[in-house]
């Protein structure tokens, strides 16, 4: 089946669909510019200072340098914070926020990236689930207790060390402050955030079981394959028509619609066929 045939299946799932389910990994901020960790090299690409110091994505995306030298730890951490600050997110989101006013379906987004794009784009907090945390928000690292705040800290990062000029502190106890983010190999993840978001997104779907759910996905790799499984498991066990929007791993399981593009072209695509009507 062409391209123009999977915009057209897709267009007639969202446009009947009384309840939508959103999910993004990490290729949905590649068209707002954010850069694509698929694989060493491409971390390596945005990132060349850890390619000098032979670290990888997982290497550099781990507590332990909280640990051991907080500069470190934060160097990544805290430019990743500055650069999802500044950066606009493309025009697919808004494409996804028209649909939604068009016709009106309930929504849920879920998403493995913890950048805050879907909430900076005006989708409201209590409709997103984020599975990985969220590094607009700070907890201990010890940690000294289950409390996680907002991160409203300036973090200045020596691009040419990877290192932060300054170290967020603990509200409570003064020690080291850590992204609320789930690392790689991490142990002291305060998880009670996302957990609240799960049992919003746990009652979202029992409230539209046996409805007509769609589920849009965008950049959703199988490195990771988190939201795939989601996705997936709602087309199995609720009857969801999933869209799968990915330009290079979209394969789906039999009678979904794979479309096999960036997620903005992706949407675009879809976009001019809702709209044909």
């Amino acid at each position: 089946m062409n391209l123009e045939d999977q915009f057209a299946r897709a267009a007639e799932a969202i446009s009947n669909a009384t309840a939508l389910v959103i999910t993004a990994g990490a290729g949905m901020g590649v068209d707002s510019g954010l850069p694509d960790f698929r694989g060493d090299h491409g971390f390596w690409n945005a990132y060349p200072m850890y390619r000098r110091l032979g670290l990888s994505f997982v290497q550099a995306a781990n507590p332990e340098h909280f640990e051991r030298d907080p500069a470190f730890g934060w160097g990544f951490y805290g430019h990743r914070t500055n650069l999802y600050r500044k950066t606009v997110p493309h025009r697919g989101f808004q494409l996804l926020r028209e649909w939604l006013d068009r016709f009106g379906p309930d929504f849920f987004v879920v998403t493995s990236n913890v950048d805050g794009q879907f909430q900076q784009a005006g989708f409201p907090e209590e409709s997103i689930l984020e599975v990985h945390g969220s590094i607009h928000h700070l907890q201990c690292l010890a940690p000294c207790s289950n409390a996680i705040w907002d991160n409203r800290e300036e973090i200045r990062v020596d691009v040419e060390t990877m290192r932060a000029e300054n170290i967020p502190s603990c509200r409570h106890c003064g020690g080291v402050a850590r992204p609320n983010v789930l690392m790689f190999g991490d142990f002291s993840w305060l998880s009670e955030r996302t957990r609240r978001q799960e049992r919003l997104f746990d009652e979202f779907l029992t409230d539209h079981r046996g409805e007509k759910l769609a589920v849009v996905e965008m950049g959703a790799g199988t490195a990771i394959p988190t939201i795939r499984y989601m996705g997936e498991r709602l087309a199995q066990y609720q009857q969801a028509a999933l869209i799968r929007i990915n330009p290079r791993e979209a394969q789906v399981p039999d009678g979904q619609i794979s479309i096999a593009t960036g997620a903005l072209e992706g949407l675009e695509g879809i976009d001019s066929r809702l709209f044909k009507s």
